[in-house]
């Protein structure tokens, strides 16, 4: 059994600190279900944060942007980076406002950084990012070039300690609200994608590409 990613200097949950996890199964998970993630540095003495795609593989988490990006080159600089993900579930509707709140699992990590170097790691990643945005799509398109590789800063940031969030159901209410005639309860929330819309230029001009397995199982729903 793996070591507990926290707490940490840097990721212990203090307040709710009943709602925190710190294994990584729970802290993966929400990692991997995050469409994207927010990365923190400073930039010119002001702290700030870029949203970005990220894939993990380990106990890893790749960014990639492109080779000229200020705050990935800051973050590489100080070599150590902050990395967040939320993933919104729905509300939690109290009998007060101030018991009334919103689910969601978020999760934190911070670790050191390092730029990927290797021209084969690097298309390896990124090949990977492909399939981590929609499973089965990396096949499905062309190859990266070399230029594209070349052109691609791709950052590595090691999970050296992390704490994930969780705030679920039911609602909680105060005791003496309870008899109230106030409707409470949970709305949950969930990603609905609409009717694919394809391109109309070149080989896509006469409707004659299919829909590929990938998009058409994402629309049918078998891709969360």
């Amino acid at each position: 059994m793996s070591e507990p990613l926290g707490p940490g200097a840097h990721t212990r949950v203090r307040r709710l600190a009943s709602k925190a996890a710190y294994d990584d199964d729970t802290v993966f998970a929400i990692v991997d279900a995050a469409p994207y993630c927010h990365v923190a540095g400073v930039l010119d003495g002001v702290a700030m944060a870029l949203a970005t795609l990220h894939r993990r593989e380990g106990r890893t988490i790749y960014l990639h942007a492109s080779r000229s990006n200020a705050l990935l080159r800051a973050v590489l600089d100080a070599g150590v980076a902050s990395v967040s993900v939320t993933l919104y579930d729905g509300l939690l509707l109290a009998r007060s406002g101030f018991n009334s709140s919103m689910a969601y699992r978020s999760a934190l990590v911070v670790g050191g950084v390092r730029e990927v170097t290797d021209d084969q790691e690097k298309a390896r990643i990124l090949h990977g990012f492909v399939d981590t945005v929609l499973s089965g799509r990396a096949d499905e398109v062309r190859e990266l070039s070399a230029r594209e590789v070349a052109l691609t800063l791709v950052v590595a940031v090691s999970i050296d300690e992390a704490s994930a969030k969780v705030s679920s159901g039911p609602v909680e209410d105060d005791p003496e609200d309870l008899d109230l005639a106030i409707w409470a309860g949970a709305v949950p929330a969930r990603v609905v994608y609409d009717a694919p819309v394809p391109n109309t230029d070149g080989a896509m001009a006469d409707g004659g590409v299919d829909l590929p397995a990938s998009v058409r199982r994402l629309y049918e729903g078998e891709v969360t």
